[in-house]
């Protein structure tokens, strides 16, 4: 297990002073960089052997998100290393060693000319140690996309999406998926499935599903024929209400109300700019959120 200690800074927390779920996730990501970077497997070295780590799908389940000025300590552990797959699991932990969120991920490993996966070198093996996996409930890689969806304003890639690969760095993509949801909807549980990579200048296309609990949303190609990044799942602590949000212009969702009727309500555009996102097909994410501005 590999494992570094930080604090929550105000550049990471929203209007409330929390953590966000981007910045959660990219101290996992910075968690894992450190572990390959100490190992003597880091950025330098993959590039050295022409070949790169790309994530095929998050999970991230979130118990507490912490404050302003919390102390966290953020851990990382591969447990299984296979072919040209790698499983690793992340967590976060507070002052008192309980679990503010876990997250479990699979990454496939590319040759960086070809594209095609290659084999886990020895050198990987000897370096990575590998320890038990977390105890969580483990959610399907796959994602199902529900039918009955809205296809939304297009996103093109900018540089700032892009990592040291040159391509959408995956916290860009659940980035930008969070932009379809309620302002007050807070995330429990995000599922993001990585199908293709995206570019500078590519563009995708936003397909938004709307259910009881969960949004799924999916950022599509040009030909809305395939999928990049599914962002599914995402589940939180209230049921669907109605928004603004600056990228569901003409578009619809469902809210419940008190009652337990539902209303289709209108939502109107705050800003007409659009952000960027990645390739030429898209990803979908699942996210479980709950709704409710007392937050966490």
């Amino acid at each position: 297990m590999y494992a570094f200690d930080s604090r929550i800074r105000y550049s990471e927390t929203d209007s409330e002073g929390y953590l966000t779920l981007d910045a959660l996730l990219n101290y996992f990501q910075d968690c894992s960089t450190f572990h390959s970077e100490d190992v003597g497997l880091g950025i330098g070295y993959m590039k050295e052997i022409g070949q790169v780590w790309v994530l095929s799908s998050w999970q991230i389940v979130v118990n507490r998100y912490p404050k302003l000025g919390e102390k966290v300590k953020i851990v990382t552990l591969p447990y299984e290393l296979k072919v040209f797959l790698g499983y690793r699991n992340f967590a976060m932990l507070d002052e008192q060693g309980e679990y503010l969120a876990k997250a479990n991920s699979l990454w496939s490993l590319l040759d960086v000319g070809t594209g095609k996966p290659v084999m886990v070198n020895e050198a990987m093996h000897k370096g990575y140690e590998i320890d038990e996996k977390l105890d969580m409930e483990y959610a399907p890689r796959k994602i199902a996309v529900p039918e009955g969806g809205e296809l939304l304003e297009p996103i093109v890639v900018k540089k700032h999406h892009l990592d040291t690969n040159h391509h959408v760095n995956n916290g860009q993509y659940v980035n930008i998926a969070m932009e379809y949801l309620p302002d007050d909807f807070v995330i429990r549980q995000m599922r993001a499935e990585y199908k293709k990579q995206a570019f500078l200048d590519d563009v995708l296309h936003p397909y938004v599903v709307s259910t009881e609990n969960d949004y799924v949303i999916c950022l599509q190609d040009e030909a809305a024929m395939e999928t990049l990044c599914i962002n599914s799942g995402i589940s939180g602590d209230s049921n669907p209400i109605s928004c603004q949000n600056r990228r569901k212009r003409g578009t619809e969702i469902r809210r419940k109300t008190d009652a337990g009727n539902s209303e289709k309500s209108r939502i109107r555009s705050v800003s007409g700019n659009e952000g960027s996102t990645g390739r030429q097909s898209a990803a979908a994410g699942e996210a479980g959120a709950g709704r409710s501005k007392g937050r966490r």
